[in-house]
């Protein structure tokens, strides 16, 4: 009877009558309501959470086994296909996969730039989806600039039909259904960068020199785009990390309207706050100073460390496998929930790079004592310096990477590590020849 009177006292909490909740990990900018599921944010997923069931009001990204089965959208009409007989939430890798609410009509198409190999590829691939599929397709504006696209007139009825944006000037983040990148791992990372809320699901054809990030071969795009149009695809949930950066405001000349500066950037107290969403990693270093970087990192309000050396690196289990792992890092699964903390060129022999959960909050600022400023990076874009009284704030993000797999996300993982990092490849070691077994049997 005790068992029945908690269950029927959790579906009364978290009926579709309660009222709206509000992540505290994420300082209240995202809103979960149970009645209108708010685009793009989930009910509950992986690296975020559910409503604690001793309190409505708010709760973190951690949460009980027995909280409500997750369902997560990606872009306007793409979502995960949740298992209904899943009792625990600890969900095998393989078994997330894509669906759509509605039929996508269209796609956002990004070619690396200034790579002639890549026009034909672009070419066939944007003639396929607005001829076979009768697609709306997206391209950047400068793509269409190259001269090799505006000389070819047996392409110019298809490119009247694009429709275009430019970066940091158009918001496409809620016309776009789902992305195609052709080139390597940093199309997949500027496709991340466009999308600072949800992101639609991304497939990635490596066409680039590395590659890690994008598993599908060109050479039957046909049959692979139609299976993912039908929704029938795997897919990788690629956690992002959430990163305020806010700067005293030195330049007396910014005039401050309405808490917003004239570059349209948030103020407070007469700071500047920017906020960015990184899926490989932020790099903190000394920039050009000779002098080692010294900056103290504070976990969930408590200093943990203070670096001195080149930097530190703060990834995601994604960027583990970048950067992270040239330093000395471990690589991580995308599917492990986690942040990683990686030390560049320590002063110290004891400083290991360390694994923290998803959901805490980093905090970095620069040492009351440091000689010199610190720079900062996002996913190796918008570098700027930090100075004395400047902190960035690093959390676990509300809004993962759907990357679309060609098997599953644990087979694609591996078989990248095998591909591009070469992992653990070496000449076996020699067998003992048959007579030999024989001889140390019979002794």
């Amino acid at each position: 009877m005790e068992m029945e009177q908690e269950k029927m006292n959790v579906r009364k909490e978290l009926s579709p009558d309660s009222a709206s909740y509000h992540c505290s990990a994420c300082h209240g900018d995202e809103t979960w309501s149970y009645n209108h599921p708010i685009r793009g944010r989930a009910k509950s997923r992986s690296l975020s959470a559910s409503p604690a069931l001793g309190s409505t009001k708010e709760f973190r990204r951690t949460r009980s086994l027995h909280g409500p089965c997750p369902v997560t959208t990606f872009g306007p009409k793409a979502c995960v296909l949740q298992n209904p007989q899943t009792i625990m939430h600890i969900q095998d890798p393989a078994s997330q996969r894509l669906t759509w609410n509605k039929s996508p009509k269209s796609v956002l198409v990004i070619k690396k730039i200034r790579d002639a190999s890549l026009l034909q590829p672009f070419k066939e691939l944007c003639m396929y989806l607005m001829e076979e599929n009768n697609m709306i397709v997206y391209v950047e504006k400068k793509v269409l600039e190259d001269p090799a696209i505006v000389s070819d007139e047996s392409f110019g009825p298809v490119k009247k039909k694009f429709c275009t944006f430019r970066e940091d000037y158009d918001d496409i983040s809620n016309q776009i259904d789902f992305i195609i990148c052709l080139g390597g791992d940093g199309t997949l990372l500027y496709a991340s960068s466009l999308f600072q809320g949800s992101v639609p699901p991304v497939m990635a054809f490596h066409l680039g020199s590395l590659g890690f990030l994008t598993p599908f071969n060109f050479e039957n795009f046909q049959s692979q785009v139609n299976q993912v149009i039908e929704g029938n695809a795997a897919v990788i949930l690629r956690s992002r990390l959430k990163v305020r950066v806010v700067k005293e405001l030195r330049d007396k000349k910014i005039a401050i309207h309405n808490g917003l500066s004239e570059n349209g950037l948030d103020t407070e107290g007469g700071k500047q706050a920017m906020q960015y969403q990184v899926l490989n990693e932020v790099v903190i270093d000394r920039g050009p100073s000779s002098y080692l970087s010294n900056v103290d990192v504070y976990l969930d309000g408590h200093l943990i460390t203070t670096v001195q050396g080149d930097g530190v690196i703060v990834s995601t289990p994604t960027g583990s496998t970048a950067y992270a792992a040239a330093a000395g890092a471990s690589m991580v699964h995308p599917n492990v929930p986690a942040i990683m903390v990686t030390p560049i060129c320590p002063h110290s022999l004891s400083f290991r790079p360390i694994v923290v959960p998803a959901g805490v909050e980093l905090k970095i600022m620069l040492s009351p004592e440091a000689r010199n400023t610190a720079w900062v990076s996002f996913d190796g874009r918008k570098r700027q310096e930090i100075r004395h009284g400047d902190s960035i704030s690093i959390t676990t993000s509300c809004y993962p990477l759907p990357s679309i797999c060609v098997c599953d996300p644990v087979s694609d993982w591996f078989e990248s590590l095998a591909q591009c990092l070469h992992w653990n490849v070496r000449k076996k070691q020699a067998h003992f020849p048959e007579d030999e077994d024989q001889d140390e049997e019979d002794s």
